[in-house]
């Protein structure tokens, strides 16, 4: 297999350019940027399929044959943009997804309108900044840079950006990978689910997302005949409930470690400034794992822990049907992110172990879709850790196992291998995707766009 990593260094020769040297790509990216932060994609009220016929527009205005540039998909509010950037043909296409759609956001919950792109104390603002509009802006703006200065790919570049990855009705990825594969099908794929990691300013990892936790929701159902709140019972449906989550928030699942977030902990030691946790992070990595230097990093960041074990927690309640009657129903909706290769159904035996009440029914929401970890290629790590050691000097290339789900599980489940990998670094200890105020730093964002763009050169280029 003739490897990339010649193709890398050919590029890396004017690897000390500044980034600011590419002042008009940056200007069109934040452009592209505004525009879809200012698209509200929300599931609720949103239009994606605004979204991708604005990056439509600007593909079509800059060269690409229209026969080239589709917006497709089953519900009219939430088209997928897909485009193909022609090379030679020399190799399999590769494939450069983002999604387009976001959570919910409400005005009252921000200190500002979610859905108006601002820029404040060296932050881009805005639903979607982090989460992954970020990432589209920058692949757009990189292909169309990438156009205007005649560059022939030895392979074709395909650019999907997609809907429903927050949740919806399967009209994104997943409908594309049943309905139009000959149009996305590729050797590989750049997701989201990577990127840079740091604290306190300290660029620390740059992380390649190889596998993903698996998502399941169960519900957990109490009834009860119910009666006159003059006259309660201690039989109380929402009682059995909350007793039960008090068990299930007391509860851990057992540490288990895999390849993935071996390499992560033994590759982040390396940059780790505190000695001890350094030491916790080598002790995890080895085999068998140090439970105790296990307990330590748990309890240090929410995301060690929940790259060490499976995670199930309440995230909604409902009860009752008046304030003078005693509850007839009692039910939540716990979330478990499942790591890959445990069977759901283990999990769900465990639930029913640890909420110990034969009163609560437990039953599954949607079924689980688990994927198979993307193999490390060598051609591919080589070239992160080229790119990285050029532009982040000091960075350390670690493997990662995203806590949560991404469309990467439907590309591997089609044989594409995906990797997450180039999205903007971000603090370790201010994760605000899906929360109040979302926000990316400008200087990082601009990182990420020249990043990606030297990827997708790097993975292209042509002998």
């Amino acid at each position: 297999m003739r490897t990339i990593l010649g193709i890398v260094v050919s590029c890396l020769v004017v690897s000390t350019v500044s980034t600011a040297q590419s002042g008009p790509n940056d200007a069109r990216a934040k452009e592209i940027f505004k525009e879809l932060i200012e698209i509200n994609t929300t599931d609720s009220v949103g239009n994606v399929t605004k979204a991708a016929e604005a990056v439509a527009t600007r593909l079509k205005a800059a060269g690409f044959p229209a026969a080239d540039v589709q917006v497709l998909g089953p519900d009219p509010r939430k088209g997928n943009l897909v485009a193909r950037f022609r090379g030679t043909g020399a190799r399999k296409p590769l494939l450069l997804l983002a999604h387009l759609d976001v959570v919910e956001a409400k005005r009252e919950d921000w200190s500002f309108d979610p859905f108006t792109f601002l820029e404040k104390d060296g932050y881009f603002y805005g639903r979607g900044t982090s989460d992954d509009k970020a990432m589209a802006s920058h692949l757009v703006a990189n292909l169309l840079r990438l156009k205007r200065e005649g560059f022939t790919p030895d392979r074709d570049l395909i650019l999907a950006l997609t809907a429903d990855e927050e949740g919806g009705s399967f009209n994104g990825v997943d409908w594309l990978v049943k309905n139009h594969k000959d149009l996305i099908d590729a050797e590989f794929a750049i997701n989201e689910g990577g990127g840079g990691g740091m604290r306190k300013g300290k660029y620390l990892t740059n992380d390649i997302q190889a596998s993903e936790k698996v998502f399941q929701d169960f519900k957990l159902e109490v009834t009860n005949a119910g009666g006159h709140s003059s006259l309660p019972v201690k039989d109380n449906a929402i009682y059995h409930l909350s007793a039960a989550l008090a068990r299930l928030a007391a509860f851990d699942f057992p540490v288990e470690m895999n390849e993935v977030t071996r390499g992560y902990f033994a590759q982040s030691a390396v940059v780790e400034s505190d000695p001890k946790v350094a030491a916790d992070m080598r002790a995890v990595a080895k085999s068998p794992t140090d439970l105790a230097a296990a307990a330590r990093l748990s309890a240090l960041l929410p995301f060690y822990n929940s790259l060490m074990r499976t995670t199930c927690v309440a995230t909604r309640l409902f009860g009752g049907h008046a304030n003078n009657a005693l509850p007839q129903l009692a039910s939540a909706n716990v979330n478990c992110r499942i790591l890959p290769g445990v069977v759901p159904a283990n999990v769900m035996d465990k639930l029913v172990e640890v909420l110990a009440d034969p009163a609560i029914k437990v039953s599954y929401v949607d079924e689980a879709r688990p994927s198979r970890p993307s193999p490390l290629r060598p051609d591919f790590v080589q070239t992160v850790e080229s790119l990285t050691k050029a532009l982040y000097p000091g960075v350390v290339v670690v493997p990662v196992m995203s806590t949560g789900a991404t469309d990467g599980l439907y590309l591997r489940n089609a044989e594409i291998p995906t990797y997450g990998v180039g999205e903007p670094f971000a603090d370790l200890d201010d994760v605000r995707m899906h929360g109040r105020d979302e926000r990316v730093g400008v200087k990082q964002y601009f990182e990420a766009l020249e990043f990606q763009y030297r990827l997708i050169k790097a993975l292209a280029g042509r002998p």
